[in-house]
């Protein structure tokens, strides 16, 4: 497969003209104009479908029946140009397939999507494109053809490495696939291969995670994401919990699951930059960061979240906004007006600066119930990373 048009060097556009700001008087009682935004985003592209539903997950997503990829790919395009440019940004950071599993979309529809990005904005050969990949539908031709469509960091789901806990969380692979699929990755994505893990199942001890997590970090490459389950409502686990069926570990047992991890992982040269996420070798995540330092990110698919100042309507506030959740419904309304938004929230400054939400979830949860507990200490320990 030839390599994506957007990768291959191409003549730089001509510098954006710079407004010439005239100095600052002071206007008694006059209220000042808010910051100007900076000319990017990040992009985070939600795929909603998965083969079956986990039983812990809430996210938006589907089982499909008789999905219209071509009809779906089109939407994606459409939508991205649609809010690009409404935003009017010059240059899009990084971009974040999530979902769903995107490893379930084709690599056309993974090209399409950066084809149509790199028109609208400056995406440069460089920037950072992750992709989560679920190991039943990571292939090792199915990752040279995420590679060959402009791809280059995996975040792949493992979640545990324990194969009963698997089953607990109703994932439809083993701990064996699971590290073949790590291999797989290493060798096509080296040092820009990102594993998640989940800690807090119900029956576990800090000795089987301490375990698990030790056998990992044997295997792993450079960036680890490490998630304490959360209870959601409507979800399966949650019911099975709320009927005394699966027993919960308490508080202070996961806070010292929490501890012994960041320990292990110190220990192997790992350093922390957000709640629940880990780097050695510089391989800290570019798009993570964006939503940690309260960055613009615009959101395209069906239940994505974004939160950017929609410029080309003359807006001078950032908005967030919801695109609507039902696939077929979100591709009608993107055929009808270019794009899917549901909701739109005026944010003020102060909401601006005190935000760090990420598309679908907010990174203060990240790890549960502990997720505030340790937020200011990170700000304390590794601020200077952020």
């Amino acid at each position: 497969m030839a390599a994506p048009r957007w990768l291959r060097p191409r003549a730089r556009l001509a510098a954006a003209l710079r407004c010439v700001r005239a100095p600052r008087t002071w206007k008694p009682r006059a209220q000042q104009p808010p910051p100007a935004e900076p000319a990017q985003a990040a992009l985070y592209v939600h795929w909603p479908y998965c083969q079956k539903r986990c039983s812990y997950c809430n996210f938006n997503k589907y089982i499909p029946r008789g999905l219209d990829e071509e009809s779906m790919r089109s939407c994606l395009t459409r939508e991205a140009q649609t809010l690009i440019r409404l935003s009017q940004v010059q240059r899009i950071s990084s971009v974040f397939f999530g979902g769903g599993t995107p490893s379930l979309a084709s690599p056309l529809t993974i090209a399409a999507v950066l084809e149509t990005v790199s028109r609208c904005a400056h995406l440069a050969a460089d920037a950072e494109i992750t992709l989560e990949a679920n190991p039943t539908s990571a292939g090792a031709s199915r990752l040279a053809g995420f590679r060959a469509s402009g791809v280059n960091r995996l975040s792949i789901g493992i979640q545990s490495l324990d194969d009963a806990e698997l089953r607990l969380l109703g994932r439809n692979h083993t701990a064996d696939e699971a590290l073949g699929t790590l291999e797989e990755a290493k060798k096509l994505f080296p040092g820009r291969t990102s594993v998640d893990i989940i800690f807090g199942l119900p029956d576990q001890s800090v000795s089987s995670w301490t375990g698990g997590l030790e056998e990992l970090l044997q295997l792993c490459d450079d960036h680890v994401s490490l998630y304490q389950l959360t209870l959601e409502r409507g979800t399966s686990l949650f019911k099975q919990v709320q009927r005394g069926s699966l027993p919960m570990p308490k508080q202070e047992v996961v806070a010292e699951m929490y501890e012994s991890a960041r320990e292990m992982l110190r220990d192997v040269g790992f350093r922390q930059y957000e709640v629940s996420n880990f780097a050695r070798n510089g391989a800290l995540s570019t798009h993570n960061l964006a939503y940690w330092q309260g960055s613009q990110y615009i959101g395209i698919g069906p239940g994505a979240h974004g939160r950017f100042v929609p410029r080309a309507h003359g807006e001078s506030l950032r908005e967030a906004r919801i695109q609507t959740l039902e696939p077929d419904s979100w591709m009608k309304e993107v055929l009808a007006f270019g794009h899917g938004t549901r909701k739109r929230t005026v944010l003020s400054p102060l909401e601006v600066a005190s935000s760090t939400d990420a598309p679908r979830s907010c990174p203060f949860s990240a790890c549960g119930t502990l997720g505030l507990l340790w937020t200011a200490r990170l700000w304390a320990s590794v601020g200077c990373w952020v």
